[in-house]
């Protein structure tokens, strides 16, 4: 295909996939949309290297680090500090992924499609583009496509998920309130911006500033983690500590150098590109799905079904039990667990959507919102943004090479 006509299908097709999500509130998520249609395509005769064609997926594929140092410098420590509660409850969901699918799913769908499904199932889509590209690396592309279509097909369990609990959760604050309970409201911390390590005066700033900051942490990250994987102690444990993936030491200084100062927050929005570089970054999650034919996803389905099952019950398992040590109800834990599976912006709306809902009256919608949006927002972020991508660089090591 011509470039700029390849681009222009490609952003055809990402337009109708967001206004559907719109349409639908996002019951019907705009990955499988568009996943739906690039698949038809390619089925009836769209080239399928469309998006090597449009050059979108060289750039997404280059770029993935950077994208991770733009997600850490969104992190906020102070609410992270002040949602402790919701941050362990999150941590435990994950775990309880992990926990099942190994023990539990490894014996039915097998090790590596258990490990391979594990990530994407914690997040989203750099975790699943992750799993991806080590299942290709050992000549599993059954996996590969695995991963993709996981990442696809979350929200549907994810999305009704978290609105019935949030819906139960809201029925015991209104209950509570009714009751003349007082609630403490769980104010959203803001971001601060500390300017104590070379930033420029707001008046030399510009796009390429900001992206010449974000990409130079990117390189920092890329590069250090190679040096570090040329080193052993001769400690299996030591080496895989040292050894830490490019994707996850990408996200750690993010983070650092946001907090010290060095990085503005969110320097890819300012920079103007955050936007059309997530777009890039679809192209490559797309790509996965070229040359898979109806047998292929038939053949994965099964598997796929099953590890979402597995995986949400382990999420509910171990947020409950984690929830009711720290005292949190068995909704709100439930619900907090369940945001691994969509993420942002997926827990504003859903939240806001329950708390309309529910609400008989303007002061109710803020009471619940106040109750149930910073916890989901935080949550959000540690298990998709933090906790899914952590846990790939962990888990793709452990894919065994092809024999």
């Amino acid at each position: 295909m011509d470039a700029l006509q390849a681009l222009l299908f490609i952003f055809i097709v990402y337009t109708i996939g967001d206004v559907v999500a719109t349409a639908t509130k996002s019951i019907v998520p705009s990955l499988f949309v568009c996943s739906v249609i690039f698949l038809g395509g390619f089925w009836i005769g769209i080239p399928e290297t469309l998006f090597k064609d449009s050059l979108l997926y060289n750039i997404g594929a280059v770029t993935i680090t950077t994208l991770l140092v733009h997600m850490g410098s969104m992190l906020n420590l102070g609410q992270l500090i002040a949602q402790w509660k919701t941050v362990l409850i999150a941590s435990g969901g994950i775990i309880g992924i992990v926990i099942l699918l190994l023990l539990v799913g490894s014996p039915i769908v097998g090790k590596e499609t258990a490990i391979v499904a594990a990530p994407p199932i914690s997040g989203g889509i750099i975790a699943g583009l992750q799993m991806a590209e080590s299942a290709a690396a050992i000549g599993r592309n059954d996996l590969k496509l695995m991963a993709t279509l996981l990442v696809v097909l979350q929200g549907f369990i994810g999305y009704p998920l978290a609105s019935f609990c949030l819906r139960r959760e809201a029925n015991r604050i209104l209950k509570l309130n009714a009751e003349g309970h007082t609630f403490q409201e769980d104010e959203v911390v803001e971001q601060r911006e500390l300017k104590t390590i070379f930033q420029l005066p707001q008046k030399y700033t510009s796009p390429n500033y900001f992206l010449a900051k974000a990409i130079l942490i990117a390189f920092i990250a890329t590069f250090v983690s190679s040096l570090l994987k040329r080193v052993d102690t001769g400690i299996f444990i030591l080496n895989a500590l040292v050894r830490i993936d490019k994707n996850v030491l990408a996200l750690i200084l993010g983070i650092i150098f946001a907090e010290i100062g060095f990085l503005e927050r969110e320097p890819l929005n300012k920079g103007n590109s955050f936007g059309f570089l997530m777009a890039a970054l679809m192209a490559v999650i797309y790509g996965g799905l070229a040359g898979a034919s109806p047998t292929d996803i038939l053949g994965i389905l099964v598997p796929i079904v099953i590890c979402l099952v597995l995986g949400t019950i382990g999420i509910g398992i171990m947020s409950i039990i984690v929830g009711k040590v720290l005292k949190t109800g068995p909704w709100m834990a439930f619900a907090i667990g369940s945001s691994a599976l969509f993420g942002f912006p997926g827990t504003y709306v859903v939240s806001q959507e329950v708390a309309r809902g529910m609400a008989k009256s303007e002061e109710e919608k803020e009471l619940l919102l106040s109750q149930i949006l910073p916890k989901m927002l935080v949550a959000g972020f540690v298990t998709v943004s933090i906790g899914s991508v952590v846990l790939a660089g962990i888990l793709a090591p452990m894919l065994a090479p092809a024999m």
